[in-house]
């Protein structure tokens, strides 16, 4: 595993576990669109950023079946004309009947992935933060995220979506692994970011999941549409994905950790 100074290392997993049991904490009721849950998911993802010194903007919109949901980018310069944009859904399945999904997997992992990110690429004036709602509701979210930055040159896309487990490696040699979909003229870089950490450029050995995944059911796909280059950062689904055992204390937080600053090293030199 690419391994970070043992104090920083530590410190990231402990902030990530925080943001992780948070945001899965049934206080956020599994953060549906357009519920109680999901705004308390927004205003603690809005306080954190505060507490880093963005500048923070709120897009409310309607999805499909006419509920209100709540896109969050937070920056560090003003007028921006040319970014990176870095994105990640917060919203989750919520609470069905008497059934409750943390959705901490799916995807506050990714939430607090970009949280981190946040915090370690500050000053950045290039930078795009962006926290997505309603991938659940047909993507409308990223739709409308699409439209509020149609003036801004981006350069790429990065989305992060599901990064927190190991219960579901790509093959039974590997635990410290991440799927980095999208990359292939970046694979240099994030090899020299990566040290040991095993990179895959597909989903699983699979063409057809590959393509689901990267071009069908990830919210980036609409700027794939636009032609802007996109990569997609992933440690796959698991079987808790998109169920009640996706808990907190199911993610594998040492491997996260390093995940995260991977990709954190990589943006620096981009």
């Amino acid at each position: 595993m690419s391994a970070s100074p043992a104090g920083k290392d530590s410190t990231l997993q402990a902030r990530l576990l925080t943001d992780v049991e948070f945001l899965s904490d049934s206080l956020c009721a599994g953060r549906k669109t357009g519920t109680s849950g999901a705004s308390e998911a927004a205003f603690y993802i809005i306080s954190r950023l505060q507490g880093l010194g963005y500048s923070i903007k709120v897009e409310a919109f309607t999805t499909e079946n006419g509920r209100i949901g709540h896109n969050i980018t937070a920056f560090s310069g003003s007028g921006i004309r040319s970014a990176i944009l870095l994105m990640s859904h917060y919203d989750g399945m919520g609470v069905i009947g008497d059934r409750f999904y943390p959705g901490a997997d799916s995807n506050a992992s990714g939430v607090a992935a970009l949280l981190s990110l946040a915090e370690s690429l500050r000053g950045r004036e290039d930078l795009i933060f962006a926290f997505v709602d309603a991938h659940n509701a047909n993507m409308s979210g990223a739709s409308a995220l699409k439209e509020s930055l149609s003036s801004v040159h981006l350069r790429m896309v990065v989305n992060l979506d599901i990064l927190g487990c190991t219960l579901a490696p790509p093959d039974r040699y590997w635990k410290d692994y991440l799927i980095c979909l999208g990359a292939s003229s970046h694979r240099v870089g994030l090899k020299n970011a990566a040290g040991s950490m095993h990179l895959y450029f597909d989903y699983y050995g699979s063409r057809s999941f590959t393509d689901l995944f990267y071009k069908r059911i990830s919210d980036h796909k609409v700027f794939l549409g636009r032609g802007i280059p996109v990569i997609m950062f992933t440690s796959g689904i698991t079987m808790n994905t998109n169920r009640e055992g996706d808990v907190a204390a199911t993610l594998d937080y040492p491997v996260f950790a390093s995940r995260v600053d991977i990709i954190s090293r990589w943006l620096e030199k981009n």
